[in-house]
């Protein structure tokens, strides 16, 4: 039986790093407009204790999500040392297409995994390119969906990426804009008659009630036009992710076979330091265990909340020896998990 194990990893950071100083003379508002009664030096004060986020990167003016989604592209497929041109798959996962800075228009069309496929100059038409819009669990979701081509025998390699540059759709004045940062990682998926790679997943939908805990909508300054925002009703996403988030990874542990003292590391989408570790904790409670020290890698303190970006950049961070003293061994078993508007989650189970 034909598994999908990935071969090469690549990430993009842009360089231009947006310290929590960078936002003290930013002018928060409430949801009605209204201005917070606290200085921006204790909003801020707030904000790291329970994000954890210190700094963020944002992508260059002239940069777009399919620029930085090519160069990550271009790491991993040298990387995973192949021709671009055996690709049988580019799965692009992201949220708002190429936002251009100073313009509120998303531009989707052509699809960004076609404009990755052009700047990669791949001239095979079998390739195929496509968007995936699924929240931040986006490239968790193009793996798994990888996984299914490749075991169904009509792919042998796909290129899965995630990219964003949410800090072209945020609002100035909403102090969540501080969460969101740019970023891209990419991942080659081959097919390997091993017992390793891709071994279990999870996926599910909620959208009777969740559907709207993530939307668009204007600014809080009443003065400005009516351009749409990222925006987020974070209490319920918190209570959301804590009681479903843990149940999602636990069935899909049950389902590869693995036991819980077998995982090394958990890579979870770099969403809020607390509220991962909350997610964290409660999935080791359903085995009656407490969370291991060094189980949980993160990158959010430096990188931010880049949706889609988070998992393949952390997971590309590990694997090349760039966030110690986290290290991924070969045989190790991980556990991949995600949340995001939709409200979508997801998980694999993953042995490396």
């Amino acid at each position: 039986m034909l598994n999908a194990k990935i071969t090469g990893f690549g990430s993009y950071i842009p360089e231009n790093k947006v310290t929590n100083d960078d936002f003290l003379n930013h002018k928060f508002l409430n949801t009605d407009g209204t201005p917070f009664r606290q200085k921006n030096e204790i909003i801020i004060k707030k904000f790291v204790a329970i994000t954890g986020i210190e700094e963020r990167r944002y992508a260059s003016e002239e940069q777009t999500t399919s620029e930085i989604a090519y160069q990550a592209s271009k790491n991993a497929i040298a990387d995973a040392e192949i021709d671009a041109e055996t690709l049988d798959y580019i799965i692009v996962a992201h949220n708002f297409g190429d936002v251009k800075k100073g313009h509120a228009q998303a531009d989707m069309i052509p699809s960004l995994a076609s404009r990755v496929k052009q700047k990669l100059g791949i001239k095979n038409p079998k390739c195929v390119a496509y968007d995936l819009i699924f929240g931040c669990p986006g490239w968790v979701e193009g793996v798994i969906q990888a996984n299914a081509f490749i075991k169904a025998g009509i792919a042998k390699k796909c290129l899965v990426i995630g990219a964003e540059t949410l800090s072209r759709v945020v609002d100035d004045h909403d102090r969540d804009s501080m969460i969101y940062a740019d970023g891209a990682g990419a991942t080659i998926l081959e097919a390997t008659d091993e017992n390793l790679g891709v071994i279990a997943h999870n996926t599910a939908s909620f959208a009777l009630e969740e559907a709207d805990y993530l939307f668009n909508g204007e600014s809080y300054n009443e003065d400005e036009d009516d351009t749409l925002y990222i925006k987020m009703h974070g209490r319920k996403i918190y209570e959301f992710a804590l009681t479903n988030v843990p149940l999602a990874m636990k069935e899909c542990l049950d389902k590869s076979g693995f036991e819980i003292g077998q995982v090394k590391k958990i890579l979870i989408h770099q969403a809020n330091e607390k509220m991962d570790e909350a997610i964290v904790s409660r999935f080791y409670e359903l085995y009656e265990q407490e969370m291991p020290e060094g189980i949980m890698p993160m990158c959010i303190n430096k990188l931010g909340n880049s949706s889609v970006a988070t998992v393949p950049t952390l997971f590309d961070l590990i694997v090349k020896g760039n966030l110690n003293p986290h290290t991924i061994e070969k045989g190790d078993v991980l556990l991949l998990a995600s949340v995001g508007a939709g409200m979508n989650i997801n998980a694999i189970a993953y042995q490396y």
